[in-house]
């Protein structure tokens, strides 16, 4: 308490969706030990920035963002970061004024210090968890941290190793966001293909996916779902398919961790040559169970040694897959990792150019599902707010209600699609239809 007040703070998150699911499970740790939430940092006693370091533009954005912190807080107001790039770059962060305390754990256990600058335990997974959701959709974490250690990624340092979250941990929070009225969850983590390897005996992500849908098959039919966050290549098996093809409350999407088509530029980034091959494979035998399967993609490029032929061969494979949007990233050099001392390093404007000449694809070849997603008889809808009514649909794609719909946001709602929202939206205009099994 200060002058016999409750302590306010303020929290900004950068980055992805781990780190939201962080900065909630902080949000509701602090708030749960009396601390007060405001929405500036001028009327904080503590502001706390969840920093992000996957690229040098996102870890310039960090220290922007720490910067303002440190100015808009009155006087003898705690500034705090945590994240990767308080794992990364500490000093740099500290002498912008800032507390840095990398154990978001510890942080959310003790917001006013002491601090402690240790990153979290290799071994131990974060004892970070969420009940509820300040939006329609929740995020359920189930693993951290990265252990493959690719030629170009910082993560892995950021990070730690790959953690995974026991089973038991991962149903009870299905079971709390599902009865705060979360009807889609997005699994997500660091690597998703690394879940269970330490466990004795060793689980997959894929008995992990089994055991969720089996918890979501407990509530009324078409009432919830889950949604994949991020596959690498090399979960992609025949053993991923077989419970794919069995799961019920599973989105028809997979958004794929691809980066690049060419064999040699896989290699060095210390990915697997065959990557391309077996995203081809797994998306044509899974498009047989489902027919209106969406695609997603990350893709880098402009790789050191990238050649035009090697950038070719991305840019064919991607207009060859049934794609429905990607994430393009030109390569970003990041001091401590391997690839920043290749040679073959590309000018930031040649890798600019690729990276636009890939939007580009990916934007047409979305049109492209766009139009075959509106002759669909029937989309489920996560109705995300109601004025006006709009959402996403199971295949990931932003759908404006036409007319009214009597359910709450959050709820998943039975559509028919009319079609597509202007020549060059990305959004579809549907209409609810009267959901069956619905409560």
């Amino acid at each position: 308490m200060r002058n016999d007040r409750p302590v306010r703070f303020y929290l900004e998150t950068l980055g992805c969706k781990v780190n939201q699911y962080e900065s909630r499970a902080l949000y509701e740790a602090w708030t749960e030990a009396g601390l007060v939430r405001v929405d500036a940092p001028d009327q904080a006693d503590l502001a706390v920035a969840l920093t992000c370091a996957v690229t040098a533009r996102a870890e310039a954005e960090s220290r922007k963002l720490v910067r303002a912190l440190t100015r808009e807080t009155p006087e003898g107001a705690r500034v705090v970061a945590t994240g990767c790039a308080a794992v990364v770059s500490p000093q740099a962060l500290a002498a912008l004024g800032a507390a840095v305390v990398p154990d978001k754990t510890h942080l959310g256990r003790h917001p006013l210090g002491p601090d402690s600058a240790a990153p979290r335990p290799d071994d131990v997974y974060p004892a970070l968890a969420v009940s509820g959701y300040d939006r329609a959709r929740g995020l359920l974490k189930v693993q951290d941290g990265c252990s493959h250690g690719c030629s170009y990624c910082i993560v892995p340092a950021a990070r730690g190793p790959s953690v995974s979250r026991p089973l038991p941990d991962i149903l009870a929070e299905a079971g709390r966001l599902l009865a705060a009225g979360r009807r889609e969850l997005g699994v997500t983590g660091i690597n998703l293909g690394h879940y269970g390897r330490e466990f004795a005996p060793p689980q997959t992500f894929w008995t992990l996916l089994a055991a969720l849908d089996a918890r979501l098959g407990q509530e009324p039919p078409g009432t919830a779902r889950l949604r994949l966050g991020s596959l690498d290549p090399d979960m992609l098996t025949d053993a991923g398919l077989e419970v794919l093809a069995r799961c019920r409350n599973v989105c028809p999407h997979l958004h794929i961790s691809l980066q690049s088509a060419d064999l040699d530029v896989l290699a060095a980034m210390g990915r697997r040559r065959g990557d391309a091959d077996r995203v081809s494979s797994f998306v044509d035998k899974l498009s047989q169970e489902w027919p209106l399967l969406a695609v997603g993609c990350d893709v880098l490029t402009g790789f050191p040694g990238e050649s035009e032929a090697a950038f070719a061969r991305t840019r064919e494979f991607l207009a060859a897959l049934p794609l429905t949007y990607a994430h393009v990233f030109p390569y970003s050099r990041r001091p401590g990792t391997r690839a920043a001392s290749l040679p073959g390093q590309l000018p930031k404007k040649e890798q600019a150019a690729r990276a636009k000449i890939l939007r580009e694809l990916a934007v047409a070849k979305g049109r492209e599902f766009l139009a075959r997603l509106s002759r669909a008889a029937r989309l489920d809808v996560a109705l995300e707010r109601l004025d006006p009514a709009v959402g996403a649909c199971g295949q990931y794609v932003d759908c404006r209600f036409e007319a009214p719909v009597a359910a709450p946001a959050g709820a998943i709602v039975a559509a028919r699609p009319v079609g597509p929202v202007g020549t060059d939206g990305q959004v579809l205009r549907v209409l609810p239809l009267a959901q069956e099994g619905a409560p």
